[in-house]
């Protein structure tokens, strides 16, 4: 039942192989200059929520890596669908639209762990002491899940790259900078509250960065974020299913 999910992971991990040096430097190079920025710019002398402003920014930059790896996925999607055709080949193929979306969010998460793993060796190079216990793991996997899966959704609904440039720039951007990623949600005016508690981001964040610090994590949060994945699982399916009608 899973050689269409095995073989398209092999395909996608086999491409990204080839390009894995400058993607991964790629990758690695903005959260390292935020962490110079703001992490040695503020060092210990300023707290948020009885945090180093370091310790705080680190699970940030955690999810809005991952955010960007995952999602990301989005625009080579839209190379292999507009470009090479070789999404046409998957739809022809004798194998489920499950499958198919199973196989590219794998490939999506895979981007954003890996995406996770540099962060974490650069909280060992600033000397950020984390905290990674079975929750972090369940939560990181939901979060890589639900970002890859709406990149999927957005891949298949978008018809061109402007389309995708403008989901990047309207939602996908504000999204990174309002949801808690570089300051806490709560002091936003109370209209931005709104908006930002409507993001999934913020939920993500909330609660990797409650299971790295030894915070509560607050459990209605990660039942959001596996409402949110799970929808965007379905939106992927029907999309997928869009495409081929």
């Amino acid at each position: 039942m899973f050689n269409g999910f095995r073989g398209i992971l092999y395909r996608e991990l086999n491409v990204f192989r080839k390009r894995a040096k400058k993607q991964i430097l790629a990758s690695s190079l903005s959260p390292l200059l935020f962490l110079i920025a703001f992490g040695w710019g503020f060092g210990d002398r300023v707290a948020v929520n009885g945090l180093p402003y370091i310790t705080f920014l680190i699970p940030g930059l955690i999810t809005m890596s991952s955010l960007n790896q995952s999602y990301g996925i989005a625009q080579e999607l839209n190379i292999t669908r507009f470009y090479f055709h070789v999404f046409d080949e998957y739809l022809i193929a004798p194998i489920s639209h499950v499958e198919i979306v199973l196989g590219e969010a794998a490939y999506g998460m895979f981007k954003g762990l890996l995406s996770t793993v540099l962060i974490f060796v650069y909280s060992v190079i600033f000397s950020v002491k984390l905290i990674v216990g079975p929750m972090f793991f369940i939560a990181i996997l939901t979060h890589t899940f639900l970002f890859t899966t709406l990149g999927i959704t957005i891949a298949m609904l978008v018809k061109d790259h402007g389309d995708q440039a403008t989901v990047n720039t309207f939602v996908i951007t504000p999204m990174i900078f309002l949801s808690g990623t570089f300051f806490p949600v709560d002091k936003l005016p109370a209209v931005f509250k709104w908006l930002v508690y409507a993001l999934p981001l913020t939920y993500s964040t909330k609660v990797i960065r409650a299971t790295l610090t030894g915070g509560d994590v607050n459990m209605s949060y990660f039942l959001l974020m596996l409402g949110f994945a799970a929808a965007f699982f379905v939106t992927a399916l029907r999309a997928v299913g869009r495409v081929e009608g």
